[in-house]
């Protein structure tokens, strides 16, 4: 049997690991989900990498998330991502910061995993570019805003 499985992103860690964070609820409501479900939670170097600048990675949850480095593979399908983003950057309207190569390279990440079903990341100027993607090339996992909760993403009756 294969379980389906969620890739991690960056702003995940910094509202699930940050109680006071208007997103720690949902965070923590996904988290828990994904454990209740089987849903094998995975997050690339790349976001540790990022994580780091600010955290430490003894903070990281590395019990029960896999870690998934960035290959050959991932590089190759970056560039194809990279390449639509840059040559449709106007129409992105990224207005809170600047494209960074790093949405491309997680994006290529779940894209090339065969297992991952799902990125989850409280980020909507990254949400804009997967949503350009889309539109410009086959994109075989789902993107989930933090800001919605789990039980809403999953059609779930929150009891």
């Amino acid at each position: 049997m294969t379980h389906k499985s969620v890739l991690l992103d960056t702003s995940f860690f910094l509202r699930f690991l940050n109680d006071a964070d208007p997103l720690f609820n949902n965070a923590d409501g996904y988290f828990k989900y994904f454990l209740e479900k089987d849903i094998v939670m995975m997050v690339s170097t790349i976001s540790i990498a990022e994580y780091c600048v600010r955290g430490t990675i003894q903070e990281l949850p590395l019990k029960t998330v896999q870690i998934l480095p960035f290959n050959l593979d991932h590089a190759k399908r970056t560039g194809e991502f990279a390449r639509i983003v840059f040559d449709h950057k106007k129409s992105l309207q990224v207005t809170q910061r600047a494209i960074i190569p790093n949405d491309t390279k997680l994006f290529a990440r779940a894209d090339v995993e065969p297992t991952i079903d799902y990125y989850i990341s409280s980020d909507g100027e990254s949400e804009k570019i997967f949503d350009l993607l889309k539109q410009h090339t086959p994109v075989k996992f789902q993107f989930i805003n933090l800001s919605v909760p789990h039980h809403e993403t999953f059609g779930i009756l929150n009891l």
